[in-house]
């Protein structure tokens, strides 16, 4: 970069829509930036009233996204962390909830000296407080600002007045403004539509805020002259409108971008002076393509509906197939149809691999616990995630030690061998959100075992999200019947 030490802000904002992928245009710009060796994070500002989002259902919101440091965050924060290699931390998601607490907590404090508290300035200072706090100290060149929801939603607009305002604070050339927007296509005319581009802008200019890109997704190649007309009613030039089409995965977007430029008039607006290195992404790209064979793995739960409550295994997966030259083909199983030993035969009798997933409750769970007998007596290669752990722990409880009614005291309090309990330090929890056992915690893992042979080091460390877990009570039973614990 140039010599100075001013940080860079881009903001990422959507319009149309929701559900565009302004997470995957962050991460891919953040992406780009950090191949051409420019230090970056990534922020998400979440419009919600949630101070988090860990007590939502996953059908409304997608997984939990699980930090080293035991911030529940957006999903989207996997995907920077995936895209930038980066280690994210409480301070890169901030949302309604948590700024407007903040700020009350304050004003029944005093610490507004009397001041009749308002959502401006008081919202979109700390807004920009929290906006600035994600480089402090200055470790980063730039920051990138995503913001959830969409253009012209009313729970948006004290954050957009704060862009606003941090724009006019940081100068022209230290910030940029993407627009995120849905090009639809009319098959009965065979045409992609840009009016509601068109208006979408018209309501970000509206609050004061014009895009200096907009990153348009669409099915469809968009025609110079669909671009022009964007660019004109717009007020962008027509090479700042990008295309965004669908891809065969995401990791190919930050390759689309480059494709058009897009980074190189990002460097341009910031007055970066670097390129980014691509090669090892195209190299993973043409792996992904030509893989030499493929697997058929089961992912078990009970939220299979909307694959984003998972959204982390199933970019595990991709990753995983890279790294081993195969194609992961995903059978999806819902777990309240598997009711015995015929039905988990009929569910499983062409995949290569059975994944137990995580969730909360007792729906389901009688069905995961007949996937890991099923798995276990047909030696299919199996791997229980949380709940999926635990459902596995009562399936060898019940069926191998001869604990007949082995459960988890989560589903039935009353059970006569609890091998799955809830955790000391959370007995005496009454509050749901933030409570559970969250974040990195170191773990050693036994020579010789499995775990062991995958991770290759004796210690290591994971992230955790459960309130419930083994029973130390029958360690010692389970562990003579023939259970390995590889890692505690």
């Amino acid at each position: 970069m140039n010599t100075t030490k001013s940080t860079k802000y881009i903001f990422i904002l959507g319009g149309v829509m929701s559900g565009l992928g302004k997470g995957i245009a962050a991460s891919s710009i953040g992406y780009l930036l950090k191949q051409a060796g420019v230090k970056v994070t990534i922020l998400k500002l979440d419009p919600y009233l949630n101070v988090d989002p860990g007590t939502m259902n996953p059908y409304q919101h997608g997984e939990v996204f699980v930090l080293d440091d035991g911030s529940e965050t957006d999903l989207d924060l996997g995907h920077y962390e995936r895209f930038i290699d980066v280690n994210m931390t409480k301070n890169n998601n901030a949302t309604a909830g948590q700024i407007y607490s903040t700020v009350l907590d304050r004003e029944r404090k005093g610490e507004y000296l009397g001041d009749t508290v308002q959502v401006i300035p008081h919202i979109t200072d700390e807004i920009i407080k929290r906006i600035k706090a994600v480089n402090n100290p200055k470790k980063y060149d730039v920051v990138i600002c995503e913001v959830g929801g969409t253009v012209g939603d009313i729970e948006s607009l004290p954050f957009m007045e704060a862009i606003r305002q941090l724009s006019l604070e940081v100068g022209y050339h230290n910030y940029m403004l993407v627009h995120v927007t849905l090009l639809p296509y009319v098959k009965a005319s065979g045409e992609l539509k840009s009016k509601p581009t068109q208006h979408s802008v018209m309501k970000l200019r509206e609050i004061g805020l014009a895009p200096d890109m907009i990153f348009c997704r669409s099915e469809h190649s968009i025609e110079q002259s669909v671009r022009d007309k964007i660019a004109l009613f717009c007020n962008v030039r027509p090479d700042h409108v990008i295309e965004g089409l669908d891809v065969p995965t995401i990791y190919e977007v930050p390759l689309l971008m480059h494709e058009q430029n897009a980074g190189e008039l990002i460097n341009d607006r910031l007055n970066i002076e670097k390129e980014p290195s691509l090669k090892e992404l195209r190299k993973f790209i043409h792996n992904f393509k030509n893989p030499s064979h493929e697997v058929t793995i089961a992912m078990c739960g009970k939220y299979t509906e909307l694959i984003d409550s998972y959204k982390s295994v199933m970019e595990a997966f991709i990753h995983a197939g890279v790294e081993n030259n195969a194609r992961v083909n995903v059978k999806w199983i819902q777990t309240e149809k598997i009711k015995n030993d015929i039905t988990a035969q009929k569910a499983f009798q062409d995949v290569d691999g059975i994944l137990l997933l995580p969730g909360f409750g007792s729906r389901g769970s009688e069905g995961k616990i007949h996937s890991s007998k099923y798995a276990r007596e047909n030696k299919i290669p199996f791997l229980g995630i949380c709940l999926g752990l635990q459902c596995a722990v009562i399936d060898f409880a019940r069926n191998v030690c001869g604990m007949k009614g082995a459960n988890s005291t989560e589903f039935d309090k009353n059970t006569n061998f609890p091998v799955i309990d809830l955790m000391e330090s959370q007995r005496a929890i009454k509050i749901k959100g933030g409570t559970m056992r969250l974040g990195a915690y170191d773990c050693e893992i036994k020579i010789g075992t499995k775990t062991y042979a995958a991770y290759r080091k004796k210690k290591i460390s994971e992230r955790h999200r459960h309130r419930y877990e083994v029973n130390n009570r029958y360690r010692k039973k389970l562990e003579k019947n023939g259970l390995v614990f590889s890692g505690v």
